[in-house]
C-alpha cells in the first residue's frame, strides 16, 4: 500500500518485513514465495526474474534466516498437488509458504480483495517500517479483517 512498485532493493526490505512478522507469530524461519506469472523462469518478465535471484540470495543466507523460492505463480505457490501436476521440484516453499511476496500493488491489492471478499477469508494486515505499528485496512474489509489487523499491530508493538 505505500510502495506501488517496489524495485529490488525493497524487495530485499520486504523479505525482511515478511519474515519479522511471521516471527511474531512463531514462525522462526519463513517460507517465502515470490510471486510472478509462472513458476517457469521468464527473463523478460521482472517479477520472474527478480524472484530467481531472491531465491538465490536467500540459498546463500544474503536475506536473513527465510526459505525463499521464486518465481512461483499463485497455484504453484500455495497448492502442492499443482506443483507436483507442474513438476516443480526441489522446492520448500511451493505448496506449503508462510509468506507471499507480489511483485506490486496491483497483485497484491486483487490477491486481497479476492481472498476477503470472494473466499470469505479474514486477514489481517499492516504497514511494516514504520516506527510505531500502522494498520492500514479497507473501507471495505469486514470488522473481523479490522480486529486481526489491530491485534497483529497490538502483537507487533510488544
Amino acid at each position: 500500500a505505500v510502495i506501488p512498485l517496489p524495485d529490488f532493493k525493497q524487495k530485499q526490505k520486504q523479505i525482511g518485513y515478511l519474515a519479522q512478522t511471521a516471527k511474531l507469530l512463531g514462525i522462526a524461519t519463513p517460507k517465502i514465495a515470490c510471486i510472478a506469472p509462472s513458476e517457469q523462469l521468464l527473463p523478460s518478465v521482472i517479477s520472474s526474474t527478480e524472484g530467481a535471484i531472491l531465491a538465490k540470495m536467500g540459498d546463500r543466507g544474503q536475506l536473513g534466516n527465510v526459505i525463499v523460492d521464486g518465481p512461483l505463480s499463485i497455484d504453484v505457490a500455495l497448492y502442492k498437488e499443482v506443483a507436483e501436476h507442474k513438476k516443480v521440484k526441489g522446492s520448500a516453499v511451493a505448496g506449503d509458504p508462510d509468506c507471499l511476496l507480489f511483485p506490486n500493488i496491483e497483485s497484491g491489492n486483487v490477491f486481497f480483495k479476492a481472498a476477503t471478499h470472494m473466499a470469505g477469508g479474514e486477514i489481517a494486515a499492516m504497514v511494516m517500517g514504520t516506527k510505531v505499528p500502522c494498520v492500514l485496512t479497507s473501507r471495505g474489509d469486514s470488522s473481523k479483517t479490522k480486529l486481526y489487523s489491530i491485534a497483529l499491530a497490538c502483537l507487533a508493538a510488544k
